[in-house]
């Protein structure tokens, strides 16, 4: 089973900032990684334990923003398909495209 918390959080103010940062490295300190920005998942072996670390994340939340916890199998997190645009490798390098005015 794995948990995924999905986290939008406020940097406006000084205090925004370190209730980011608290709460990041309170996802890191407790084994969650990253599977993109504000997204971070948990493997935990059932519902019990994935119930337990539910009630730390609540006990962790910071006074404002958004978070959300999503509780999928193995399975259907296996099956997340990653879909990645094509990266550019095409690059034009030469003085061919310069401009010249007289």
């Amino acid at each position: 089973m794995r948990l995924m918390i999905f986290f939008d959080l406020p940097t406006i103010t000084h205090s925004d900032g370190q209730n980011y940062r608290s709460f990041h490295k309170y996802l890191i300190k407790t084994g969650f990684i990253m599977t993109q920005y504000s997204v971070y998942s948990k493997l935990v072996l059932n519902a019990s334990a994935a119930h337990a670390v539910k009630v730390s994340l609540r006990k962790h939340l910071p006074p404002k923003g958004n978070i959300q916890c999503l509780q999928v199998t193995e399975k259907q997190f296996a099956d997340i398909e990653y879909m990645v645009g094509k990266s550019q490798t095409k690059i034009i390098d030469s003085i061919d495209r310069w401009l010249e005015i007289e």
